[in-house]
């Protein structure tokens, strides 16, 4: 007779650990979620809102996509703000400006980048007249709150009937059991998704992994906007960074010109871009650092960086801080640590800045498997 005490423990809180509980519990499953905090405050809350579905190619574009449906089921059914707002891509200089025309041109039948013109991205955000020469729009993005995102989805799958047992660290994972602070869960399937904490757990799938740190300097700020900003804002410093753009000749190009303009900035490692949120600030940001444990000293000189650069861009004189913190999530050198190192036991994670864009999708994906090859059939459960 099995003394099973949950059909799936999920370690970890995070985005992607929700988004397994919400995969088993839909399938009619006892989930106990464990996590050594008293609420998700890693990379699910410290990040900007941006699920930047277009952007992605490949596995990632795979996982976003199938995010995109559970994250507007779950805003619907969980109450939080979320918003199908796309993304918008301001273009500076013709190097810019040539990156997404190529984009345009090799999308497929499904088109989601769209050119704008100079007025057209005036009119849907409050920059500069003369910053931009143009831009484009990535129509299947989404915005929410991280915020409050990551609390509402706590407390609507414990609605729906998951444990959470916070304030308990997961000390030892094997397959059918985690040992706890707070005593041994037996379990069917074990999911470990603790994201850039997964060298404390298992340090050597961590070693095998090349997984660090990835620490981030971020900021909210507010300023007299004539006009709310419609979506997401990405810049060039942006196409530097995310897949869709990275394969094109154009986009070397405008990286050894950036690079060789601004060398301070690309010291920083640069993400230039915004979000607003609905109370009107701003999240600014951001710079990225990698280590196995990044220092915790924020240099001043980023924070300074960002506010010049949104001065040049936006069309207000001033900002006011509000805010400024670090961020954080896993990093490697393949975009997602998918491993089952034994039967029943996944160990999964976003190891790029992309976990509220991929996350919920690796999840289901993972659930879907794991429940195919395990002794464990769906229940029906929620739709």
């Amino acid at each position: 007779m099995t003394n099973r005490v949950a059909d799936v423990v999920v370690v970890g809180s995070g985005i992607v650990g929700l988004g397994a509980a919400y995969a088993a519990v839909r399938r009619g499953l006892r989930v106990v979620v464990v996590d050594r905090t008293a609420e998700p405050v890693g990379a699910t809350i410290r990040n900007f809102g941006h699920i930047c579905i277009g952007a992605q190619t490949g596995l990632g574009r795979e996982f976003a996509d199938a995010s995109h449906d559970i994250w507007l089921r779950l805003a619907t059914d969980a109450g939080f703000w979320l918003r199908e707002s796309g993304t918008l891509i301001a273009a500076r200089d013709l190097d810019e400006l040539a990156v997404l025309e190529r984009a345009a041109r090799e999308q497929g039948s499904d088109a989601d980048i769209r050119l704008l013109d100079a007025d057209e991205l005036l009119h849907r955000a409050p920059l500069r007249r003369g910053a931009v020469i143009g831009g484009a729009l990535i129509t299947t993005d989404l915005q929410t709150n991280p915020r409050e995102a990551a609390g509402a989805i706590v407390r609507h799958l414990a609605s729906l009937g998951v444990e959470f047992r916070f304030r308990t660290a997961a000390t030892a994972v094997a397959s059918g059991w985690v040992n706890t602070t707070r005593g041994t869960i037996d379990a069917g399937l074990v999911v470990v998704a603790t994201g850039h904490d997964i060298d404390q757990l298992l340090p050597d799938i961590a070693e095998r992994g090349g997984v660090v740190r990835c620490a981030l300097d971020m900021m909210r700020v507010t300023a007299p906007l004539p006009r709310t900003l419609d979506a997401p804002l990405l810049t060039g410093w942006s196409m530097l960074r995310y897949g869709r753009f990275g394969a094109f000749a154009e986009t070397a190009a405008l990286r050894e010109r950036l690079h060789g303009e601004r060398p301070d900035l690309a010291a920083l490692d640069l993400n230039q871009m915004y979000t607003q949120l609905p109370d009107g600030s701003l999240i600014v940001g951001d710079s990225h650092a990698k280590a196995i444990q990044p220092g915790p000293f924020q240099p001043e000189a980023a924070f300074d960086a960002f506010l010049a650069e949104a001065a040049a861009l936006f069309d207000v004189d001033r900002f006011h801080v509000r805010e400024r913190w670090q961020g954080v999530y896993a990093s490697a050198a393949s975009d997602f640590l998918i491993e089952e190192p034994e039967p029943g036991l996944h160990v999964i994670a976003a190891t790029t800045g992309i976990g509220m864009t991929t996350g919920l999708g690796l999840a289901e994906r993972t659930l879907d498997t794991a429940l195919d090859r395990a002794s464990l059939p769906a229940q029906g459960g929620t739709p």
